[in-house]
């Protein structure tokens, strides 16, 4: 039997959550366990809900990806989280994996991609 693999989606615009959890609550063996619209709800969901993997957008209202990528590697130095951005170049992506980030996918990429990432 597959293992699901269970997913905390973390961005402030709300279409990008609703159609992260669309997508992946189609594909088997993922499982959407929660979704944050900040940093601060994403490290208390991060906490709570023990998802085997993040996707976490960079740029969000009172806590950022870099600093919520922060505190929830202190919390559980084992989160595996995959930031989602829309600027490659963007010091904040570098900044991201530098604070314990697994890698980063852009926004605009293929749903395929995404579920392989």
């Amino acid at each position: 039997m597959t293992e699901i693999i269970r997913v905390l989606i973390v961005d402030d615009h709300t279409v990008v959550r609703d159609g992260l959890n669309a997508l992946l609550a189609a594909e088997p063996g993922m499982e959407v366990v929660g979704s944050a619209a900040d940093g601060i709800e994403a490290v208390r969901l991060a906490q709570e809900l023990n998802p085997d993997v993040i996707l976490l957008d960079l740029v969000m209202p009172r806590m950022d990806g870099v600093q919520a990528t922060i505190e929830i590697k202190r919390n559980n130095p084992d989160a595996r989280i995959l930031v989602l951005t829309s600027f490659a170049e963007n010091h904040q992506v570098f900044s991201a994996i530098k604070s314990g980030a697994i890698g980063y996918m852009m926004k605009d990429t293929s749903s395929e991609e995404l579920i392989q990432a």
